[in-house]
């Protein structure tokens, strides 16, 4: 009997489903939508709950986007935004990025360098959520959802993880305070952490609960700056006084000497948990 052989896709989803098509039209809209909700958080700065809400929506919506892209486009189930699992997996994330910010406070604290003069009001921790929630969405899907993904599917796994954490790090530098040692810094530690967590399960889940955590501690918390960006104050009323290599100075914990041990440290465990 002769096989009948399936027939080819059409040329204009053939085109599409080139990696140099993909990326500029996944990674661009979510990255379009990302700014747009810059911009409704930097109008909203005096209404925290509402730039919060706002953020959901756009959150949903930026996730909406990725599914009917993938679906779409690429002709898949988007298994990385799979809901099995995804709520064990984002607070596995949350509790591993909350553990390390504290633990590089904790260790800046017994150093001196960190010092506590008391306590804000509960609603400070307010102003940070909005930037957490766009952050750990956002920059999750556009980094490791689309960039590292498709690069990875050409160039193989160990490639697309440096180019990804290449490139989410030196993206850093649009912020006000961006330094190009924060932007390294941040390439190798957050770069590999959240590049290693996508890796581990496959999902976005990770990755995105330890990221909204790690900027939720360090600014609603702990009152730090965020990668070089405009920071509220937050819970904990402290001054920050100490040589640079440690304190991270204006672009912040990030570009710590101390935050960069912990963090790479744990992306390499992690990498070592996948293989």
């Amino acid at each position: 009997m002769q096989d009948i052989a399936e027939p080819k896709p059409a040329l204009w989803r053939r085109i599409l489903h080139l990696p140099v098509i993909r990326l500029p039209l996944l990674g661009g809209g979510l990255f379009l939508l990302m700014m747009t909700n810059n911009g409704f958080m930097e109008s909203l700065a005096g209404a925290p709950l509402t730039a919060f809400a706002v953020t959901l929506g756009m959150a949903l919506l930026a996730l909406a986007f990725y599914i009917a892209f993938v679906r779409g486009v690429e002709g898949r189930a988007p298994g990385e935004l799979s809901l099995r699992g995804m709520g064990r997996e984002w607070a596995m994330g949350a509790m591993v990025g909350a553990a390390l910010c504290t633990s590089s406070v904790l260790l800046l604290m017994a150093l001196g360098i960190y010092r506590i003069e008391g306590l804000n009001p509960a609603s400070f921790l307010l102003p940070a959520l909005a930037m957490a929630l766009s952050a750990g969405v956002f920059e999750e899907l556009v980094f490791r959802g689309a960039l590292q993904r498709i690069l990875e599917e050409y160039l193989g796994s160990w490639v697309a993880l440096v180019l990804s954490a290449l490139v989410f790090g030196f993206t850093h530098l649009l912020n006000p305070a961006g330094t190009l040692t924060g932007a390294l810094f941040i390439s190798i530690e957050a770069g590999l952490l959240l590049g290693a967590a996508y890796l581990l399960t496959r999902r976005l889940w990770m990755s995105m609960g330890l990221h909204m955590s790690w900027n939720t501690t360090q600014s609603a918390i702990f009152s730090g700056i965020v990668s070089g960006g405009d920071s509220d104050p937050g819970l904990i009323r402290a001054t920050i006084s100490g040589p640079e290599l440690l304190t991270g100075g204006s672009f912040g914990l990030e570009s710590s000497i101390i935050a960069f041990i912990l963090c790479t440290g744990t992306g390499l465990l992690l990498l070592g948990m996948m293989r």
